[in-house]
């Protein structure tokens, strides 16, 4: 897949899927600006890596969650380079903790929202009018959207299931523009997250229940948005793309 010349967005893209998805478009020509909330060390020893490999990278730091934050966004990668911006993937998200229903106080409800599906919106209004026809959003939904998640994950898994519903209105509204949408929707990836949140032993049950037998890779997740982003998949809109090893099926 080649993507030299094309200016991409990844939120969430220093670390785990958001640095392979940076790592992969870099690789392939693209212009990344590597947007990150917290973790400044692992998003520029992204940015690092593709300078290395010969390629052209920024980072910015944007909490994608809030509209001023993206505003500032765009402005870098524009000052950076030009106006266009041809790709846009939503990498960031995340569950913050798991709690059950009765444990669950409104702000905590917001912030859950506003981190997994406030953010797509935000970033998606805002990437829109600066893409012409060609452009490729890649949300990232989550396996959690269709099945309802595991336990503790009920407003994560809620707004990774509005993160799909959004994607099929954008491929409806941004279609006529020559713009696609689409989202991936992974089960367990190896990656920070279910370091953080997952009990070991539901990690080898899930990889022990799923038919290839294993957790996923971050790269095998950048592989699948590189190619909805990319032109090999120009018909291809509105869709909810599974990442799971077979372990559900929709």
């Amino acid at each position: 897949m080649n993507f030299r010349d094309k200016v991409a967005i990844v939120t969430g893209g220093g670390r785990d899927i958001g640095r392979a998805v940076s790592l992969k478009l870099g690789a392939a020509g693209a212009r990344v600006c590597i947007n990150y909330a917290h973790d400044a060390a692992s998003a520029e020893d992204t940015r690092q890596r593709i300078l290395a490999a010969g390629g052209q990278a920024i980072v910015h730091r944007a909490d994608v969650a809030h509209a001023a934050a993206v505003a500032g966004l765009i402005a870098a990668t524009q000052a950076a380079f030009g106006e266009r911006i041809d790709i846009l993937v939503n990498v960031a998200g995340g569950l913050i903790a798991r709690k059950a229903l009765a444990d669950i106080d409104e702000a905590f409800f917001h912030q859950v929202i506003d981190l997994n599906l406030t953010s797509v919106y935000l970033t998606t209004r805002a990437v829109a009018p600066h893409m012409v026809a060609g452009g490729a959003i890649v949300n990232f939904a989550s396996l959690a959207g269709r099945d309802g998640g595991g336990p503790g994950s009920a407003i994560y898994a809620t707004a990774k299931a509005g993160v799909m519903a959004f994607t099929r209105a954008m491929a409806k509204e941004l279609g006529p523009c020559g713009i696609r949408v689409n989202a991936l929707c992974c089960g367990m990836i190896a990656t920070r997250f279910h370091d953080d949140f997952t009990k070991p032993e539901v990690r080898k049950a899930v990889a022990g229940a799923t038919p290839l037998r294993r957790e996923g890779r971050a790269e095998e997740a950048a592989d699948a948005a590189l190619y909805l982003a990319s032109d090999a998949a120009s018909f291809i809109n509105g869709a909810n793309l599974d990442v799971n090893g077979g372990v559900f099926f929709s």
